[in-house]
């Protein structure tokens, strides 16, 4: 399973992480710059580090997982 992190610092200066499960494959960059900006632009969360600030990173993370049988 694929999932997309959107990474921002908040007023503390803390690494806050946005998990978004099975994104829209390719990844196209220039839209998640564009929606990380809305997100901040938008000033709708807050931590207990306070507000976000600015963008981090962004990263595409593949799991994949074997049950082992009995």
């Amino acid at each position: 399973m694929q999932t997309l992190e959107l990474k921002f610092l908040n007023q503390e200066n803390r690494v806050i992480t946005f998990t978004l499960e099975d994104p829209i494959d390719p990844i196209d960059s220039e839209q998640v710059r564009d929606v990380m900006d809305q997100i901040l632009a938008s000033n709708v969360f807050f931590t207990t580090g306070g507000a976000l600030e600015e963008k981090h990173s962004a990263r595409i993370v593949e799991r994949y997982v074997e049950d082992i049988e009995w």
